[in-house]
């Protein structure tokens, strides 16, 4: 494999595909498709979905340097999953590839008290029946941090070309269209040059640069964030420590850390808001909080569902 001397990895031959097929159980309080739309991670690399077939694709990287791509479809009460790699998979492989997809659709945690609590309110009955409530994550709290850094303070579509761009930081491939996301120790090791300019990171570039090196030094553990006995008050103000996390990204990876009291505000949610409950009209934010105080610890999880509880009826934009 060769090099650039901007320590960018260069294309490597692609060889032939083998396909193995897996099933993981899911919950009776699953809902694959809802969970895979929750938010705009499931068309950001490595991530892809395909919604009139309502699949979701995933490039994934195994303990052992392995790259597979997954194509998730639903079952009955299970994810049905197609996995390409160039190397045979061994159990242990096919039990890292469930795991991590676990991870990212959350299958091992309980939402039975968040849909108690929606059938207590009519207006919110349609999540528990519908078994909403899951956020599609990565498999990494890393991968996440770079992706909520990346599309913060911007338009969507502008957000998307600096993560698809991340990919040649380190080029592993399964074929010429599924590339799997950098490791910290790779970004790290790039130039801010390289982020800034080719991987189009713009201003950002420092921060990711400063937080790749942290998290592949030790310095910084991110994946503790998820199992982390802090408050989430406490949480909140340690994930503000980190270059490049403001309070609207901090409040939207708590919930992808399984907390759920902040709202995480922006213009988007705010108009979305203002449309549902003030017919357009705009309100001050404490009027928002105050609207949702009622719903406890679940209440940024009840703000995002409905603020967004249109986008199954529509394909994403």
């Amino acid at each position: 494999m060769e090099r650039d001397p901007d320590n960018v990895t260069l294309r490597d031959e692609v060889k032939p595909l083998r396909s193995t097929r897996l099933s993981i159980h899911a919950p009776s309080s699953f809902n694959f498709w809802r969970t895979v739309y929750s938010h705009g991670w499931c068309v950001l690399a490595p991530f892809s979905c395909n919604v009139e077939a309502k699949t979701l694709q995933r490039v994934l990287t195994l303990a052992d340097g392995n790259v597979v791509s997954c194509v998730l479809s639903a079952g009955s009460r299970r994810v049905d999953i197609v996995v390409q790699s160039h190397a045979s998979l061994s159990d242990e492989h096919q039990r890292e590839i469930a795991n991590q997809l676990r991870t990212c659709l959350r299958l091992n945690e309980d939402f039975s008290g968040f849909h108690h609590e929606a059938r207590r309110f009519p207006r919110y009955r349609w999540i528990a029946t519908s078994n909403s409530g899951r956020m599609l994550r990565s498999p990494t709290v890393f991968e996440d941090v770079v992706k909520m850094i990346c599309t913060t303070n911007s338009t969507w579509a502008p957000t998307t070309a600096p993560l698809n761009n991340l990919a040649r930081v380190d080029v592993r491939r399964v074929d010429s269209d599924a590339l799997a996301f950098p490791e910290a120790h790779t970004i790290a090791g790039a130039s801010e040059k390289t982020l800034r300019t080719e991987i189009r990171a713009g201003y950002r570039a420092p921060y990711l640069l400063q937080l790749a090196q942290g998290a592949a030094s030790g310095k910084l553990d991110l994946e503790e964030w998820r199992s982390s006995r802090a408050t989430t008050e406490e949480l909140f103000k340690k994930m503000l420590t980190v270059k490049g996390i403001g309070p609207y990204a901090a409040g939207n990876l708590l919930r992808l850390v399984g907390r759920y009291d902040y709202l995480a505000l922006d213009s988007w949610v705010r108009s979305q808001y203002y449309a549902l409950h003030h017919g357009g009209r705009k309100v001050k934010d404490s009027t928002i909080e105050r609207h949702y105080e009622q719903y406890g610890t679940w209440r940024g999880l009840f703000f995002w569902l409905e603020m967004t509880r249109d986008w199954h009826d529509e394909k994403y934009r």
